[in-house]
């Protein structure tokens, strides 16, 4: 699932590409993931994009009316004449959306479910072979309750108050890495990378840290966003910038997918144990699993083809 640098390379993307366009038409496709269709149909056509944001594993693309202002009035932060716009489309990716500019002529691509006809004659088209997504127009009250969810951007957050939030809590640090109401926007790859880093073990309780662990903690996670947001997130499987190239912090990582692999420090073997629900990686000598801590170690992969194909010969001799 993209996380905070797959989506702000996104975001990024778009603000070249369909900053001060206007929403001419909407045609949708399978709607299961959209919360209100109707409210798209409806609400969407003429209003303007006056910026592109994200928030979280979210993006904002902000939305002004007809008679709202032009482009010179448009700002990267979602400002218009110096006043914060209250209409926006909400867009998460799930697991496998998409969403681009196309010139309008073009076929579309499959699984494509929704389209946004511009003024400049291209359509920004939402695909998803999934539909894991979600899509929404929120305005007003509405928007400012979605919002107030979700906890602190990472890349923000001061060191004090990043102490703070995870030292006051009995949780794993792991699950205080994900929660979206602590901190916005890290997931399984950027935890388990700044956990490395910063040498500490995933199934730590966030209360048992040092403050000089947190703190390294808070400067591990913030190094490892920035630079994988320069290198324009990571292309595990699916995910694709506006441009539809794929990213390159993959190339970087030091723990995610990494297991029986050799640790960068020392050369132990990365291991995988879940940890708050979800597959962890990390190395067992640089972070040592916390004393008393029962970790579940996933099953060893079975090796289907293989099986099979011993099965075979024996039936065939």
């Amino acid at each position: 699932m993209p996380e905070l640098p797959e989506v702000e390379t996104l975001a990024r993307g778009l603000r070249q590409t369909v900053l001060g366009r206007r929403i001419l038409s909407v045609t949708l496709g399978k709607t299961d993931f959209i919360d209100d269709p109707i409210a798209l149909e409806q609400h969407l056509p003429g209003r303007q994009i006056t910026a592109v944001e994200r928030y979280g594993k979210f993006m904002l693309l902000r939305l002004m009316p007809p008679t709202g202002v032009g482009t010179s009035g448009l700002a990267r932060n979602g400002e218009a004449d110096g006043k914060k716009t209250s209409e926006s489309l909400l867009v998460h990716l799930g697991m496998t959306g998409h969403i681009a500019p196309h010139p309008a002529a073009q076929p579309c691509a499959k699984h494509t479910h929704a389209c946004f006809l511009l003024d400049d004659g291209r359509e920004l088209r939402y695909m998803d072979a999934r539909r894991f997504g979600r899509m929404a127009y929120l305005a007003g009250e509405a928007l400012e309750e979605e919002l107030r969810g979700f906890g602190a951007d990472p890349l923000e957050v001061s060191a004090e108050e990043f102490v703070a939030r995870v030292r006051t809590r009995r949780a794993r640090v792991k699950a205080l890495l994900l929660d979206q109401g602590l901190l916005r926007g890290v997931g399984n790859i950027y935890a388990d990378e700044s956990l490395w880093r910063a040498k500490i073990h995933p199934a730590r309780l966030g209360a048992h840290l040092t403050r000089k662990q947190a703190g390294a903690l808070h400067r591990a996670l913030r190094t490892i966003l920035e630079k994988a947001i320069v290198m324009r997130g990571s292309s595990i499987s699916d995910f694709l910038d506006a441009e539809g190239e794929p990213g390159e912090y993959q190339r970087r990582h030091r723990a995610y997918g990494r297991e029986g692999k050799p640790c960068y420090r020392c050369g132990t073997q990365v291991r995988r144990a879940i940890v708050a629900g979800r597959s962890s990686y990390f190395c067992p000598r640089c972070q040592p699993v916390p004393r008393g801590s029962a970790l579940t170690l996933p099953l060893p992969k079975r090796k289907t083809k293989q099986r099979r194909n011993a099965i075979g010969r024996r039936g065939s001799g």
